[in-house]
């Protein structure tokens, strides 16, 4: 039987996920693709798998799917300081081929991990791929974006990958008008998702000491 592991923080995890080889994915890659942005925040991205400049550069969407994401974040007045992208697959497929299901189920538990740990109030599933783990169904992005689920403990908002925007055109294709207005949901269940300042705790009366004197007096 194997050893059960559990990691105490996220940083174990991603130690353990650096040296991985429990797929066929860790023949190919040049490294493992973690995760970018800060694991603070309440707005969590998930795609699909790592890319060629993304196995370059160790960082998810830094491609020029990336750069439309980037975008698409400064639309509503966000950028990846505030936000946690990553992927549900950590390395590169060959030739940038579709995950197989054998190796989303060996990749799953960093995945997981990485949403125990953060806990985010908002997923945002880009693409078929993230979309069916996140829901656990086989649903089509087309049918089901821009609505929102709950899964993990989190409100789910899928929406289409830049890439589909970046094949049909670009940021004036009517794909990319439909992410952007997915992004102003975003924006806007994130607004309801942060708590209000806790009210000023009301006065307390002062002792009524004299009276109290007042009335040993009688005594």
């Amino acid at each position: 039987m194997g050893v059960l592991v559990v990691w105490q923080t996220l940083d174990e995890v991603r130690v353990e996920a650096a040296g991985c080889t429990r797929c066929r994915l860790a023949a190919g890659r040049t490294q493992v693709v973690w995760m970018d942005g800060d694991p603070e925040s309440d707005l969590m991205f998930v795609g699909e798998a790592p890319g060629m400049n993304e196995d370059k550069l160790g960082r998810p969407f830094v491609g020029a799917a990336g750069k439309l994401l980037d975008q698409l974040l400064e639309s509503i007045a966000l950028d990846r300081s505030k936000c946690v992208i990553c992927n549900v697959i950590k390395c590169r497929p060959p030739s940038n081929r579709n995950p197989e299901p054998d190796e989303i189920a060996t990749c799953s538990p960093y995945l997981k991990a990485q949403i125990d740990f953060i806990k985010p109030a908002v997923i945002v599933t880009l693409g078929n791929f993230a979309t069916r783990y996140i829901l656990d169904r086989q649903l089509s992005i087309t049918r089901v974006r821009g609505q929102i689920f709950r899964a993990f403990g989190a409100k789910v908002i899928p929406t289409l990958h830049p890439a589909a925007a970046l094949h049909s055109g670009g940021v004036g294709s009517p794909q990319f008008a439909l992410i952007r207005s997915d992004f102003d949901l975003i924006s806007s269940e994130l607004a309801k998702g942060r708590p209000a300042p806790p009210a000023p705790a009301p006065a307390l009366p002062a002792p009524a000491a004299e009276a109290f004197v007042s009335q040993e007096s009688l005594f």
